[in-house]
Order: C-alpha cells, then sequence, then structure tokens
C-alpha cells in the first residue's frame, strides 16, 4: 500500500519504503508559499520530489515518525482557523484527512492543527499503525481504521452520531462534489452546524465551481478559476498571495475569531474582492497555456 497526494498539482506516490514517484507535472511553475517555505522558485518534477522528501525528513510526513507538534504554520491555513475556532468554542470537532489514517473526527484542537499544518491534498492513504494509535490518543477516531479510507461525508455522519454539533468539514478540489453530499447530511440534521473548507483546490475544473459556491471557506490555492468565479462572490479575503475567500456569515464569524487571536501585524481596508496583485500570485506551468510573459523564474 502507499500514499497518494497533490503538490503543487503534482500527482505524487510515496510508497512504505519512502521511496517518492512524482507521477505527473506540476500545475504551477512557480508559487509564493513554497519559495517561502522551502526555498524553490521554479517549481518542476524534481523541485516536487524535493519539497516531499523535506517534508518527510523534517516532519514525517507519511511515515511512521509523522510529527503533529508544529503549531500554527500558515497565517490563514484551513486547520489553523479551524484549531481556533475550536479553542474558542465556536466548533466542537473537526473532519479532516491524514495521512496513514485516512477520514479523521477530532475534537481536540491541537491533533487538528497537527494534522492539518503541512498536510496536502491526500487523495488515498494506507494504514501507519503509530499514526493511528497517535491519533487514538489524542482526542480522535480514524473513521475506517482498517484501511484508512477517505469518506468526508461519512466522517460527518459519524460526527454527528458522537453528538457534535457544530463541526467543521475539509474538503479537498477534486472530492468537490462531496460538498454537495455534506450540505444534505446537515440539512437532515437541523440541530447540526457544519462549516466547510475548501482546500488544495490548484486543479479545480469549471464543472466543481457549482459545488464551491456551497463551502463556507475556500482556498484559491493557484486556481484562476476560483479567483474568478469565487472570488466575486466573497464577502471576505484573507491573504493576497494565495487568497482565502470567505463565503457565508459563519465563515466570516470563524475568520473574524482566527484573526482576534493572530499575534501578526494586519491591514484592514475596503476593496473589490477578489483583491489580486498579479506579481505576487502562483504562476502557471507552460503547459497551462497560461503563462505570463516574464515566465518562471529560476532556481535560487
Amino acid at each position: 500500500m502507499a500514499h497518494e497526494f497533490l503538490c503543487r498539482g503534482a500527482r505524487v506516490r510515496v510508497h512504505p519504503d519512502g521511496r517518492i514517484e512524482v507521477l505527473s507535472d506540476p500545475a504551477v511553475c512557480y508559487c509564493p508559499y513554497v519559495e517561502a517555505a522551502y526555498g524553490v522558485r521554479r517549481i518542476d518534477r524534481r523541485a516536487v520530489e524535493r519539497i516531499v522528501r523535506a517534508k518527510m525528513k523534517r516532519f514525517g510526513f507519511c511515515r511512521p515518525c509523522r510529527r503533529f507538534d508544529m503549531g500554527l504554520w500558515v497565517p490563514f491555513g484551513s486547520s489553523e482557523i479551524i484549531s481556533v475556532c475550536m479553542k474558542e468554542r465556536l466548533l466542537d470537532c473537526a473532519v479532516t484527512v491524514c495521512e496513514g489514517a485516512g477520514t479523521v473526527i477530532a475534537w481536540k484542537p491541537n491533533l487538528v492543527q497537527g494534522i492539518g499544518a503541512m498536510l496536502t491534498g491526500i487523495l488515498k492513504t494506507s494504514p501507519i499503525r503509530e499514526v493511528l494509535e497517535y491519533v487514538g490518543k489524542h482526542g480522535g477516531v480514524a473513521l475506517n481504521p482498517k484501511d484508512a479510507r477517505i469518506d468526508q461525508p461519512g466522517g460527518l455522519r459519524k460526527a454527528v452520531s458522537m453528538g457534535f454539533k457544530r463541526i467543521a468539514v475539509t474538503v479537498i478540489g477534486p472530492r468537490a462534489r462531496d460538498i454537495g453530499t455534506i450540505r444534505d447530511v446537515e440539512a437532515e440534521n437541523p440541530d447540526v452546524r457544519v462549516a466547510v473548507f475548501s482546500t488544495c483546490n490548484t486543479l479545480v475544473r469549471p464543472e466543481d465551481i457549482t459545488w464551491l459556491k456551497g463551502a463556507d471557506v475556500v482556498c484559491a490555492s493557484a486556481s484562476g478559476l476560483i479567483r474568478e468565479h469565487i472570488g466575486p462572490r466573497a464577502l471576505m479575503q484573507l491573504g493576497v498571495s494565495i487568497p482565502v475567500f470567505i463565503l457565508t456569515q459563519f465563515g466570516k464569524e470563524l475568520a473574524l475569531t482566527y484573526l482576534k487571536r493572530m499575534k501578526a501585524s494586519l491591514v484592514v481596508f475596503r476593496a473589490k474582492i477578489p483583491y489580486i496583485v498579479e506579481r505576487k500570485q502562483p504562476i502557471p506551468a507552460p503547459e497551462s497555456g497560461n503563462l505570463p510573459e516574464h515566465g518562471c523564474p529560476g532556481y535560487l
């Protein structure tokens, strides 16, 4: 068994022996977050492997030695917002995904952040005993520990059956259709309120946009489609390089609660959304046919 996930739009497989396969080309050739976090300016298959290797070495990503102690990692990340709002009691639990465990129902904010701090879009995973044990001992439960299946609507149903009422659910772009099912589960339980966080959206397709409109919080990732079609619907935007669009009042309440706890300096002003600064955006890979005239930066 192996773990498959997206990294800068490239599909990657990590085998139990630690071998990395980059199965497809990345969708972007430059990302400001990747430059800041990993010192990589030009993203290609070699850079993707380098990024994944660094995460495995530093954080035990996809390994039995997986770390869960990174603290707040991304300024406007979904796990950061969710974990802070759990501490503030606006949310009871989160249905998220962890490599080695699959769908996880977590009711301890530190576990939510530990899982999501440096996570990418997990497509498939397989059980890792040490990860499952950690989750079980630190405020969470895997939906399907035997096969580490990823099933976010099923995770929501499990969370409801456990008595949770205010539930965050993360959904990656390739599974955008799950948002419709999640809203159906919410409608079947009138006393339950769900906050849908749409993440890892670089590869979103035009047909996914309808489903994303049903989310509360949508990370734009490197998607021009989201900037064009979701951005104008937003009540609020967090960040500029990788915008996070807040689409609902519930999402806005969660975002403002998170900002209240942020220690960083902030500037707040009125603007037409999406507020885009072109020179700070990710750059699509040349194969996308949407490459700016200045092309991709070279390696540092």
